[in-house]
């Protein structure tokens, strides 16, 4: 496997040492090849919002199982699925189920080409969108701003169709619009962004892109991959009362099996085929097993009328456990935290988009990430990748992860 790995970022290059093997995982717990447990904060990045192997994911996929993992047909649970996710988040009115988040986001960029007959994106510097080849390109001055690919393999020409703004700044928005009138199809945002570290969209900020869109004739994409149905039941689009005409999901409406979806417009969503002519199809799409693991994750957020408040407050617990560590060992940071959703920067100032996360000391955050390790802490082995919390995490659990991280901080704060 290159660099071992079968994704970059478990290789642990950027904050040194041996990754990981997980042999299993329960509930906030992971246990490593080795016998190590460690408190999870990445949950497999994000979808295990009920922590690991809940008891009645897990027997709801041994049920399912027991009448075949895949059929290439239709079945009943694709429908189940889909009327869950309409219910929730209103602005979708049809819905596509696909493999992951990757699939989904360039799924929803071919049906905007098509649909507006526009072939330029807009999207933020620090929002990942997947691997797709038009995502691969960021904001920025020189070699960026000329939109020439961040990652080889992806064409010049295909580059030159994706435009980056700043996150957080509508006017790089407007500019855009305005020196490309009538060329652009989509805007797509992560509403809460999850691959420069934890960083919210402001409401105004989104409420600004909305009515942009309207006025300019541009989609409105939200990239909820990550936040859907973790910051609230309805989403960001519940949390900050803005509607998007499309939506991509993926991570908590499989439950943690491979998943994805993009839904939005009627209109807009008739143009994929065989209602239309935007092809698009996967041979595992709505599989039965990650059908059956997204109802029930949905389901149980669903039933509990607490269940964003619980999270709301272990959040909150965390973020002030940390921070208070932080301030007594005199280090400079700074802690981005949206429910369940949160990052601690090495940096003196706000973090409010790619640019400002950058200024984040790097090395510091490798040193207080290896003490954390040692301490039975498990956090997304980069600077720039969001923690979760799940119900699982127990008070216990999170008094453990403050008292380990007054430690990190100390050694941190020692070491600068």
């Amino acid at each position: 496997m290159p660099g071992g790995v079968n994704s970059p970022v478990r290789a642990f290059r950027s904050v040194g040492g041996a990754p990981l093997y997980i042999k299993s995982a329960l509930g906030s717990k992971m246990v490593d090849a080795d016998g190590n447990e460690f408190i999870d904060y990445v949950g497999s990045w994000g979808p295990m919002i009920l922590g690991h192997a809940d008891p009645r994911v897990i027997d709801a996929i041994k049920r399912t199982a027991e009448n075949g993992t895949s059929f290439g047909a239709n079945s009943e649970l694709e429908i189940e699925l889909a009327k869950f996710v309409k219910r929730l988040v209103p602005s979708i009115e049809m819905i596509r189920m696909v493999n992951s988040g990757t699939e989904a986001t360039m799924s929803a960029m071919r049906l905007a080409r098509a649909f507006t007959g526009r072939n330029k994106i807009i999207k933020f510097e620090g929002c990942y969108h997947g691997h797709g080849d038009s995502f691969l390109s960021k904001a920025g001055s020189g070699v960026a701003t000329f939109g020439l690919p961040d990652s080889p393999g992806v064409t010049p020409t295909t580059a030159a169709d994706t435009l980056n703004a700043v996150y957080n700044d509508l006017a790089s928005v407007q500019k855009l619009v305005q020196q490309n009138h009538g060329e652009i199809a989509a805007v797509f945002i992560e509403p809460v962004a999850g691959n420069m570290g934890c960083v919210q969209a402001r409401r105004e900020f989104l409420q600004g892109l909305r009515d942009l869109c309207t006025a300019e004739n541009i989609l409105l994409i939200f990239d909820e991959v990550m936040c859907g149905f973790r910051v609230a039941r309805g989403g960001a689009q519940e949390l900050y009362g803005t509607d998007a005409d499309l939506t991509t999901f993926g991570k908590i409406i499989g439950g943690g099996l491979p998943v994805g979806a993009y839904g939005g417009r009627g209109d807009i969503m008739e143009m994929i085929a065989p209602s239309g002519p935007v092809y698009q199809a996967g041979t595992l799409s709505g599989n039965p097993l990650a059908m059956t693991a997204g109802i029930e994750t949905l389901r149980a957020i669903d039933e509990d009328t607490d269940f964003f408040s619980s999270l709301e407050e272990k959040g909150a617990h965390l973020e002030r456990g940390l921070r208070d560590a932080a301030l007594e060992a005199g280090v400079e940071h700074q802690i981005n935290r949206v429910g369940s959703m949160f990052t601690v920067f090495f940096t003196r100032k706000e973090v409010t988009d790619f640019t400002s996360a950058k200024m984040s000391d790097t090395e510091k955050f490798a040193e207080y990430f290896r003490h954390m390790l040692q301490s039975g802490i498990y956090l997304p082995p980069s600077q720039f990748e969001a923690c979760f919390i799940s119900v699982a995490h127990t008070r216990e659990d999170l008094d453990r992860t403050i008292e380990a991280a007054s430690g990190a901080f100390t050694t941190v704060a020692k070491n600068k």
